[in-house]
Formats: C-alpha cells, structure tokens, sequence
C-alpha cells in the first residue's frame, strides 16, 4: 500500500519532511484527513443544532489530534509506516462517545454516530 502511494504523482497525499535520512518524508492520505473530517463536520452540525457552544465538535476535534499523535508515536516507535485511520477514528469516536455518556445525552448523539440515512 505504501509502495503504491508512494508511486503516485496526484494529490493524494501530503508530505511532511522529517529529520531521519533513511525516511525523508512522512506521509499522510487525504483519506485520514477527509474521511474523520465528515465525523467532525457532523459533530459540528450536531452542536449548532441544539445551540451548543461546539461541545462535540471539541471532543471530536481533540480526538483527531489524539488519534494523529498516537499514529505519529506508532509509527516512530517501530520505524514503519502506519494506517493513520486505525488511530484516528478510535480516536474521534470515541471522545464523542465518552463525552457523550458523561454529560448523559448518549440517545441524542447516537444517530451522529451511526450514519442511517434519514429518508423523507
């Protein structure tokens, strides 16, 4: 997977430079950026509809950046390349998820976190 990444010239894909010589750039798909982004956007969406002062959206947005700390830590630890979305997602949903039971609104948040379509 990272073979084919690494050989594809779209933009797919940001680089950040490191300071290892073996490993020159660290690598992040717009698939971990995007794909956690929609949750936070809901969060958000969520918050503003119930006239909240961006509760969830905090939680959320602090779980990507836990989720994103962890996949650097992973990553630097063994010396490989890491699926950042195995960190990441844990991560948002469940800051949302403890959030939620610890201000008791697990019912009002549960269809945030379970994507149904609504039809009609």
């Amino acid at each position: 997977m990272v073979s084919v990444a690494k050989s594809f010239d779209a933009p797919i894909k940001l680089l950040f430079p490191t300071a290892d010589a073996a490993r020159p750039f660290s690598m992040l798909g717009l698939g971990d950026i995007v794909i956690p982004g929609i949750f936070v956007a809901l969060a958000l969406r969520f918050d503003v509809s119930r006239n909240i002062k961006n509760r969830y959206f905090n939680s959320a947005f602090l779980g990507y950046t836990a989720g994103m700390t962890v996949t650097i830590v992973v990553m630097n630890w063994f010396q490989a390349a890491q699926p950042a979305l195995l960190y990441i997602v844990p991560g948002v949903t469940g800051f949302v998820a403890v959030h939620s039971l610890w201000n008791g609104e697990v019912k009002p948040v549960r269809p945030l976190t379970s994507f149904q379509p609504r039809l009609g």
